[in-house]
């Protein structure tokens, strides 16, 4: 398994989850199995999003997507402050 975890700071967590809700990159499609969205418990402007795949390459091609046509797109991040910071993780175990 491999997750692509996603960091960055948000303007509002409402605004922020009805975009991630409206699914621009369509999750499904994409080959995400399961997706977890965390916030910090001492800062209501930040959100960590992991987003599990099967196979590398489709981890890689959701965050190419990402990069090319939602994160600098104002109609489709409305709450996105900044840069996204991002990673790809394999499961140890």
């Amino acid at each position: 398994m491999f997750t692509l975890q996603i960091e960055h700071k948000i303007k509002d967590f409402g605004m922020w989850k009805a975009a991630f809700d409206r699914d621009p990159v369509n999750r499904a499609a994409s080959g995400v199995t399961t997706y977890r969205i965390g916030r910090p418990v001492d800062d209501p402007h930040y959100v960590v999003v992991e987003l599990d795949f099967e196979q590398r390459g489709q981890a890689e091609a959701l965050l190419a997507n990402l990069q090319a046509k939602v994160w600098n797109s104002a109609d489709l991040a409305p709450a996105l402050e900044g840069a996204p910071k991002t990673r790809i993780l394999e499961a140890a175990s």
